[in-house]
């Protein structure tokens, strides 16, 4: 079968053919229709985890999907062949991922139905991004009527965020680079923070001059930065990063810094395919690419500045 992988850490992403995958007991076999990039699946590919978690190489890339059953294996199962489901395929060993025509998956993992009426396409850009900004809403612990700032909201996770936070009744400072006032204002921004033409710490303060009552940082690559942005936050609030920067002896007194984990499961995804069916969760797409452009798509990731989710046609 046809899917993008890399042959060794750091190499870059190629076109390749690796063999078809069988299902095991429990587990199904899944023809990929869509595949969403996510800056994981570069920067696993990179490396994220050596060391810490088996790969193989190799190493097929991605974990988002959406698709139908394609092959049922041995033992019970809830699914059936021809059932339309979405996921993210995020078991060890990495390498086994999405960018590919078909992943097996467990029965009992992060896999969901796809409800009627919700295209596959929008099903498969909700995984990744949908769960970490539903799970980054709790564990930000904002209360209707408190500020959020997410820095990075014009991407993927932000964006949902974004939607979600102001659904919960948060006044949300989405921080972005460019223009994206309307888009953002649509998505329910209360304040639109362009760090290309503005200070991002000044217009915080001009904004909430108390300081946020909660930071989710998408984009910081380290403790300087992250600790910088952590600054904005008043006593008592917490600052979360999802780069793993957060050194707790750093930050500022009584701010609560919190390194973030996703902890995938279907019945998140059940609740956000059923928030994206009737109308209140918009799946914003930046890009549309078939699968062969996906190294190219991955070199534009990496370079930042997303505007929403990509995704991969099979």
């Amino acid at each position: 079968m046809r899917a993008v992988a890399v042959r060794a850490f750091r190499a870059e992403p190629e076109l390749i053919e690796v063999p078809k995958p069988e299902p095991g007991e429990g587990e199904v076999l899944v023809k990929v229709e869509y595949a969403a990039l996510n800056p994981f699946d570069w920067r696993a590919a990179e490396g994220l985890l050596e060391g810490r978690v088996p790969h193989v190489f190799p190493l097929v890339m991605g974990s988002d999907f959406a698709g139908k059953v394609d092959v049922v294996g041995p033992g019970e199962n809830r699914f059936r062949v021809g059932d339309a489901v979405f996921g993210q395929a995020g078991r060890p060993p990495v390498g086994t991922g999405t960018y590919a025509e078909y992943v097996t998956m467990p029965q009992d993992g992060a896999i969901a139905f796809v409800p009627n009426g919700l295209p596959l396409k929008t099903a498969a850009l909700l995984p990744t991004a949908g769960m970490s900004a539903a799970q980054l809403l709790d564990a930000a612990g904002v209360h209707a009527g408190q500020s959020l700032l997410v820095i990075g909201a014009a991407g993927g996770v932000g964006s949902y965020l974004t939607q979600l936070g102001a659904d919960r009744g948060n006044h949300v400072l989405a921080a972005v680079r460019g223009d994206e006032e309307h888009r953002m204002s649509a998505l329910g921004a209360a304040v639109t923070l362009d760090t290309t033409t503005c200070d991002l710490s000044s217009a915080v303060r001009d904004a909430c001059p108390d300081g946020v009552d909660a930071l989710v940082d998408l984009v910081s690559p380290d403790s300087d930065s992250f600790t910088a942005n952590a600054a904005l936050v008043r006593p008592g609030g917490r600052a979360l990063t999802t780069r793993s920067v957060a050194d707790p002896a750093r930050l500022p007194a009584g701010v609560e810094g919190v390194d973030f984990h996703l902890k995938a499961s279907s019945a998140l995804l059940d609740t956000l395919a059923a928030a994206a069916g009737d109308g209140s969760l918009h799946a914003p797409v930046d890009a549309e690419y078939p699968l062969e452009k996906a190294p190219d798509a991955l070199a534009q990731n990496r370079a930042g500045g997303a505007r929403g989710k990509t995704v991969f046609v099979l």
